[in-house]
């Protein structure tokens, strides 16, 4: 199992990773540069939590590590890690539809609420990343 040790970093593809956790407490790291944008996480056993330029992005319920995360207008897609199951939201475009693929697996269409949030739940044993592909339909 993988955690990110600073929190969060910026991958040689220009992707980014974050979250431990194994942490028993609550950390945080603010101002965080990468494309031109200022990123905050905070993560712990409990969640973890990425914000860019003060909005909401990911949250999961527990914790988890994300490796390789990458959004555009059309798609996020990232792989993450966890020791058990979590329940995932992300800030979309609000009251679109989007395609989900878990692990290589069509898990079907979501659509978005008002607030563009959209939530999934993911299976995960601890053992290894489970990719996630979300693409706007």
């Amino acid at each position: 199992m993988s955690v990110i040790s600073e929190l969060i970093r910026t991958e040689s593809d220009g992707t980014i990773s974050f979250g431990d956790y194994s942490l028993g407490v609550k950390a945080k790291l603010d101002n965080f540069e990468h494309a031109g944008d200022l990123y905050k996480v905070k993560t712990f056993q409990e969640i973890t939590k990425l914000e860019r330029n003060g909005m909401f992005v990911y949250e999961s319920v527990p914790g988890t590590a994300v490796m390789n995360f990458k959004a555009s207008e059309t798609e996020v897609s990232f792989k993450v890690e966890g020791p058990e199951d979590t329940q995932i939201t992300l800030e979309l475009e609000e009251n679109t539809e989007y395609d989900i693929v878990i692990d290589e697996a069509d898990a079907g269409v979501m659509k978005t609420n008002l607030g563009g949030k959209l939530s999934m739940s993911v299976e995960m044993d601890g053992s290894e990343a489970v990719s996630v592909v979300i693409t706007k339909k």
